[in-house]
């Protein structure tokens, strides 16, 4: 056993210990090479960045794709009956709440410079009764609706403080009565119609115009009207002839005819030469002035009866024919048994 221990050989007094052995140092640890990340971006994300650099890419990134997922939920949302009957009905209530506040109510309407007919049809045009809800009212269309009266020129509509639904209207002024075959009607300065009446002495102080078409022509007959200044007490009225041009009616059966163009300048001559030779104080019926060149005097029937008898001619009876010899000299006996 002694052999077989190496640190036991040779301990006697003249032994030496064994030399130390230095012990084999531990390998250092082998460090892995860390391989460097290339700084290039891949490919992919190279393409994607270039097309983020596209204005509409962008929009459709932050702005279209955001809206079609919220269009898209809310559409899933709504989709159910019963939730979209919830919402609407909780808006509808929400509305209502806040239109029929009491600062949004109109409680009383005024009407200025209406007469009782025309304040009582605005009234009736009313959509709402009152109190209602501002928002309930719709001035423009009650405005279109108030214009359609005849009587009405213009109406400013307004809604004042304190809940008060001002009217302020202009009512046509009637200045002419317009006869045609369907009555006879109030017409304004413009020819516009104010109301219709059952006969003339309702407004015996306008003048009358007669005629289709007249209506259209107005202000030239308010004019012609105008200028018969000195023969006005005899005038009867204005006709209008075929659409296109005036008579000029005066009392005795007397007419003037006027031309369709310059018919003023017309009637002035004829009261000039009125004025002059007082030639409407004769027996004339007609004065034809459609011609300017070659104006046309019709005599009366007595007038022209004294002419044919100055030629010992018949006289005319009022149908424009010639009398009988016998209708004549009973004509003749009647007249001196009149002046006897």
């Amino acid at each position: 056993m002694q052999g077989l221990n190496p640190f036991q050989r040779g301990q006697g007094a003249d032994s030496r210990p064994a030399p130390a052995r230095p012990a084999p140092a531990r390998p250092a640890p082998v460090q892995q090479r860390t391989t460097r990340r290339d700084p290039a971006p891949s490919r992919l994300a190279y393409r994607l960045n270039r097309l983020m650099l596209r204005p509409l890419v962008r929009r459709l990134v932050h702005v279209g794709l955001p809206a079609f997922l919220a269009a898209l939920v809310a559409g899933i949302w709504l989709s159910d009956d019963t939730r979209r009957a919830n919402l609407t009905g909780g808006i509808d209530a929400v509305v209502d709440h806040v239109q029929h506040r009491d600062e949004f109510m109109v409680k009383m309407m005024t009407i200025e410079g209406a007469s009782p007919v025309v304040d009582k049809g605005l009234r009736a045009m009313l959509p709402v009764e009152l109190p209602a809800s501002s928002f309930d009212l719709d001035l423009e269309k009650l405005r279109e609706r108030v214009l359609k009266l005849d009587a009405v020129e213009a109406v400013d509509l307004r809604i004042k403080p304190g809940g008060v639904l001002s009217a302020v209207v202009t009512e046509r002024v009637p200045v002419v009565l317009w006869r045609h075959a369907r009555g006879i009607e109030l017409l304004d300065k413009t020819g516009h119609r104010v109301a219709s009446v059952t006969s003339r002495d309702v407004r015996g102080d306008l003048p009358i115009i007669a005629g289709e078409g007249a209506d259209r022509a107005a202000p030239e007959a308010l004019a012609l009207i105008d200028a018969a200044g000195p023969i006005l007490p005899r005038l009867r009225g204005l006709e209008r002839m075929g659409e296109r041009r005036w008579d000029v009616v005066l009392d005795r059966g007397q007419r003037i005819k006027l031309p369709e163009d310059k018919a003023l300048q017309a009637l002035e001559r004829v009261i000039a030469l009125d004025r002059a030779q007082h030639m409407l104080d004769r027996d004339i019926s007609v004065v034809d002035l459609r011609q300017e060149a070659r104006p046309v005097v019709q005599l009366g029937l007595e007038a022209q009866n004294a002419i044919r008898q100055a030629r010992g001619q018949p006289e005319l009876g009022p149908d424009g024919k010639p009398l009988e010899a016998g209708a004549t000299a009973g004509k003749a006996t009647n007249t001196t048994k009149k002046s006897g």
